[in-house]
């Protein structure tokens, strides 16, 4: 699949995704209100571990288990692990955990990798307790939203998408974490919109560095959407050149949705 190639195996975006997140600030911001009545935390798609460890931190008497199809995404943590984080090797469309295993469960920036989104959600659901809480969070409008428009970058930047797209990658997840929870049985469930990928004006030059990154991982389907890498190239120089620019705004929007589940429920999968 390309985007679990290009995207979620490339080393360089589990250490973009790490450096782009305050992992403390995401726990107290998002976990924080879950963990009292947790013991057992299950982190899917876990990446390097970063959110993992900022929450076993925060609260010494939980258990935080981290799972990630990729073992080298996590293989550097591995060394410096406090005995209450595990992580280990897992798919999220098969999670290797009994029903009713773990009181939260937790993914972040997940779901708009993976071609079965809904199946990974019901196994979410599935290892969580009755009456725990799973919370899943994902992006909404990647690259899609900037004003003043630029016609030719917005044309190039939806045929990259599209290609994505057939290989599973939805730049749209976001929006759709509700009707993914739903149907997956949860019950109770908030939904919490917030801006994400905000600049208004000249992006600094972390932004700009991890954007750099972020498109140099994606030359590969780029190229294989426009026809040939030189095009894919012109198309990273042509996006970084508008995050430079001073009248421009770019966002998008994340989207967390909070569900528990029913405390009669059985196995959904």
């Amino acid at each position: 699949m390309i985007p679990t190639r290009y995207f979620m195996d490339d080393e360089r975006e589990a250490s973009r995704l790490a450096r782009k997140v305050d992992a403390n600030d995401w726990v107290a911001q998002y976990l924080a209100p879950w963990l009292p009545a947790a013991k057992d935390v299950l982190d899917v798609g876990c990446g390097p571990g970063v959110v993992a460890l900022a929450a076993a931190r925060s609260r010494p008497e939980l258990h935080i288990m981290g799972v990630d199809s990729s073992l080298a995404r996590f293989a550097d943590t591995l060394t410096r692990l406090p005995p209450n984080v595990t992580l280990q090797q897992a798919d999220a469309c098969h999670l290797p955990f009994a029903d009713g295993t773990f009181d939260l469960i937790y993914s972040r920036f997940l779901l708009e990798y993976l071609p079965d989104k809904a199946r990974a959600v019901c196994e979410m659901v599935r290892t969580c307790r009755p009456g725990g809480r799973v919370l899943l969070q994902d992006l909404d409008g990647q690259l899609l939203w900037h004003f003043p428009e630029d016609a030719e970058l917005c044309a190039q930047l939806s045929l990259v998408l599209a290609g994505l797209g057939a290989e599973g990658f939805d730049p749209f997840v976001g929006r759709k974490l509700f009707a993914l929870a739903r149907a997956a049985g949860l019950l109770d469930l908030t939904v919490i919109a917030q801006p994400y990928h905000l600049i208004a004006g000249r992006a600094d030059a972390s932004t700009l560095e991890l954007w750099d990154t972020k498109l140099d991982i994606a030359l590969p389907t780029a190229a294989k959407s426009l026809g040939s890498l030189e095009a894919a190239r012109r198309l990273k120089q042509r996006f970084l050149d508008y995050l430079h620019r001073e009248d421009t705004l770019t966002y998008s929007i994340v989207f967390t949705v909070v569900g528990r589940r029913s405390v009669d429920s059985l196995s959904l999968v």
